[in-house]
């Protein structure tokens, strides 16, 4: 990873050039991740700092006090790639200063007090590919035979008062090199000496005084690329114009650049003329300034010429008027070239051409052009690139009819204006529009009503679009459509955009963006969506899970994609937060509870079927009944009702015993004992459950003759739970069990857990085998039953008896008036 020194003060301007220069002169790239910079410029150093990491690879030390280098000073940096010591005090160079920096790179000397450089202190960074070695005091081009070696060496900079040709031998041989010249103290120039020059580019800064024209004559044919800098036109203006008429068709130059020059409007137009028949195919002029005043317009044939491309920017009047008409600026709009760059020059009108041109890229950009710039303009037909940023346009409808008439416009940029468009304006746009930049204007939803049908590449960044309307037109062949820095809060229907590969909608306020939304964009291959305030709930989990899997087509995935809302997870990753499909799909938690219900219900069912459970809840609803009843009548009342003295319940299998030995014992004959039979007390018209309720209320005693049988038979369990319930809400012992045959435990059913309780923990009478103990068994019964009861009302008398026998169903207690089964009442 790059690291840089925390002590060290942020890197200054001139460290900023340096690593730039390095990317356009030497093919290098700029501090990567893995370069260790240190920085010590600007800290009146009068030393090279000891205890320098030894990792570092890029070193600083431009600007400050340093006038003595010592061979140890750099040492210990044998990763060094970079040093900048410009704009020092460094009179010399020890021999073995750099011996032990092989890897060197990029070597910055510039700006010193350099008189000579021993060419040994060379020899060891063969690999150089920028060495700067002007604005010195060098009197003399030194010579040295290592730059025979140095194969990579893409950048020299050099400066010298005499310049002589044996000088330049050394450096001959180096064609593809870019020289830069340092001239402007020159004294001596010995005539030809710079034709043995033969480089891609010499950037030459001319003396402030020139004598002869030796100097311009030479130039003008020693590179491809010409740059002459810090040029003033006084009386050197002539040198120059004759200068440049020396280069003829078959001259090597093709590019001449003119920096930082000030000239007349007059010089201006014969420089023009000089290199318009010349071999110049790009004429630049950057920084320029006029003075003087403009003259009248002096016609000017410019047909014929080999410039293709003439760039004028960053220029400054002081002109204040002129002798029009017409207006200067038809000098360049009558120009016969391809390419004009008229940029930064506070032009208020481009003059459109008399005739048709042959114009093909126009930038005006930086000026101050207006929304009639190009209206009813018709004599650019062939132009195809129009660059008009930062001017003053501020009607889209008037840019639109500018383009009307240009056949074969394919490429607009208009952005950095004060463009809106209001609903009813007529716009009438080229039809070969290809791309249009609108970018930091005004413009609103509104916009796309007034766009070219045909448009593939379409910027709207940074301007106040909240979303896309509907009702727009529909741009078939739109590709590319940028939308950053705008209002948005939901992704674009692209549903208008068919082709649509490429969106742009980072910086937006995005909050949520849809399912739907992301269906509808399935052709979008590139998407660049971040720095959005993404509230990262359930509504944005499709979009999280599309940026998952296609994020090699998500660009700035996943470090530009944070939660914003809400607090608890403000600043994660979208990628990292967690959205299940449980919480986050309805149908899913619905489908999941209901089928978690259904379950439940299935077991309950099932649980209740083993455990005969719908047995018991009918029991209880009834018993609930029979409750609230009796909550109803008066205690007094209750112990009123008591009518019989025992109420048996009995397997229909034990009936015979019953009838034969139970009954007549206890009843003897003489009506002292009362017992409750159902087949003579049961009531008719009533339910059987009420029935056996009633005989239980009314009975002092509940008989339950025990025996395999009796576990066979439901209505026997029956009688025998009411009883049970009534001996816990009554608290009365009401319940005498007699066991007529043994019963193992293991016959019992599991749902007679109450059976088995009252085995347990009551005493139970046996049915003796043995006849001399039945006379106990019968006292001890009838002793247990014996009470005086109040005599019956009239409406306890019996209503029927029945003493019909039903030897059918054997698993069910002796009741033959329903079902065939024997009732009797439970308590």
């Amino acid at each position: 990873m790059m690291k840089i020194l925390e002590s060290i003060p942020p890197i200054s301007s001139a460290f900023i050039i340096l690593f730039t220069s390095m990317l356009v002169f030497s093919n290098t790239q700029l501090p990567t991740n893995n370069d260790f910079i240190v920085k010590h410029s600007k800290r009146f150093l009068d030393r090279v700092p000891k205890n320098l990491p030894s990792e570092t690879t890029m070193l600083d030390l431009s600007e400050n006090n340093l006038s003595l280098l010592l061979s140890s000073d750099f040492s210990s940096l044998t990763k060094l790639k970079l040093l900048n010591l410009s704009y020092n005090l460094i009179r010399e160079l020890d021999a073995n200063i750099f011996r032990f920096n092989s890897k060197l790179q990029h070597l910055d000397l510039s700006h010193n007090h350099l008189k000579n450089i021993t060419c040994s202190s060379l020899q060891h960074i063969r690999g150089l590919q920028y060495l700067d070695l002007s604005s010195n005091k060098f009197e003399n081009i030194f010579h040295c035979k290592e730059f025979s070696s140095f194969l990579h060496l893409k950048y020299l900079g050099l400066s010298a008062t005499r310049i002589q040709t044996s000088y330049l031998k050394e450096i001959e041989h180096l064609g593809t090199l870019h020289i830069f010249l340092g001239l402007e103290h020159l004294s001596y120039y010995e005539p030809g000496s710079l034709q043995v020059l033969s480089t891609d580019k010499l950037h030459i800064v001319l003396p402030v005084f020139i004598q002869d024209t030796f100097i311009l004559n030479d130039i003008m044919n020693t590179s491809r690329t010409l740059e002459i800098s810090h040029f003033r036109c006084n009386k050197s203006c002539d040198y120059l114009m004759e200068s440049l008429s020396t280069i003829s068709k078959n001259s090597k130059v093709s590019t001449l650049i003119f920096n930082n020059i000030t000239v007349t409007w007059q010089d201006l137009i014969q420089i023009f003329k000089a290199v318009w028949y010349s071999s110049i195919e790009c004429l630049k002029v950057h920084h320029l300034m006029l003075v003087g005043e403009f003259p009248y317009f002096v016609p000017f044939n410019y047909a014929k010429t080999s410039l293709k491309a003439l760039s004028i920017q960053h220029s400054t009047s002081k002109i204040f008027y002129h002798r029009g008409p017409p207006h200067p600026s038809q000098t360049y709009s009558e120009m016969m070239i391809e390419n004009f760059t008229f940029v930064d020059n506070d032009m208020i009108h481009f003059i459109c051409p008399s005739k048709p041109s042959i114009f093909r890229f126009l930038n005006l950009a930086r000026n101050k052009l207006t929304d009639t710039v190009f209206q009813n303009c018709d004599n650019l037909p062939l132009l195809e690139t129009l660059i008009l940023k930062y001017n003053r346009l501020e009607k889209l409808s008037a840019v639109s009819t500018m383009t009307s008439s240009k056949k074969f416009l394919k490429h607009l940029d208009v952005s950095n204006n004060k463009l809106q468009y209001e609903n009813g304006e007529d716009c009438h746009w080229s039809e070969t529009l290809l791309t249009l930049n609108l970018s930091a204007n005004r413009l609103a939803d509104t916009t796309f009503g007034c766009l070219p049908i045909n448009v593939k590449i379409l910027d709207l960044h940074n301007n106040q679009i909240s979303h896309i309307p509907k009702t727009i037109m529909t741009l078939t062949f739109l590709e590319e459509l940028n939308l950053a820095f705008n209002w948005l809060t939901e992704l674009p229907d692209c549903s208008h955009f068919s082709s649509l590969a490429v969106l742009h909608v980072e910086n937006n306020s995005l909050h949520s963006p849809s399912s739907h939304s992301l269906q509808i964009c399935q052709k979008v291959r590139v998407i660049k969506a971040g720095n959005n305030p993404f509230r990262c709930d359930c509504d944005l989990k499709d979009f999280i899970n599309w940026g998952k899997q296609s994020a090699g087509d998500v660009i700035e995935w996943p470090e530009s994609y944070m939660c914003q809302y809400p607090e608890d997870v403000k600043g994660t990753l979208l990628k990292d937060v967690l959205l299940s499909e449980v919480s986050c799909n309805t149908a899913v938690l619905l489908g999941i509870i209901l089928g978690t219900l259904a379950g439940i219900m299935l077991c309950i069912s099932c649980l209740c079927l083993y455990f005969d459970l719908p047995w018991y809840f009918k029991m209880m609803w009834n018993w609930t009944q029979t409750k609230r009843r009796i909550r109803n009548t008066n205690p007094k009342d209750i112990q009123k009702n008591l009518v019989y003295h025992a109420f048996i319940s009995y397997s229909q299998q034990d009936s015979i015993w019953v009838k034969s030995y139970l009954i007549p014992n206890l009843e003897k004959g003489d009506g002292s004992v009362q017992i409750c039979q159902h087949e003579r007390d049961f009531v008719p018209g009533r339910s059987i459950i009420e029935n056996i309720i009633n005989c239980i209320e009314r009975s002092y005693k509940s008989i339950f003759v025990l025996s395999p049988n009796f576990i066979q038979s439901e209505w026997c369990h029956y009688e025998l739970y009411f009883a049970h319930h009534r001996l816990f809400t009554e608290s009365s012992d009401n319940l005498i069990l007699v066991l007529l045959e043994p019963i193992p435990q293991y016959l019992i059913p599991s749902k007679y857990y109450k059976l088995k309780a009252l085995m347990a923990k009551r005493t139970y009478l046996e049915w003796p085998k043995e006849k001399r103990k039945r006379g106990l068994f019968w006292a001890n019964l009838r002793e247990s039953i014996n009470v005086h009861l109040p005599k019956p009302n009239q409406e306890t008398v019996k209503v029927f008896n029945i003493n019909q026998e039903n030897d059918s169903e054997p698993n069910t207690c002796s009741l033959n008036l329903i079902e065939n089964t024997t009732y009797s009442a439970v308590l």
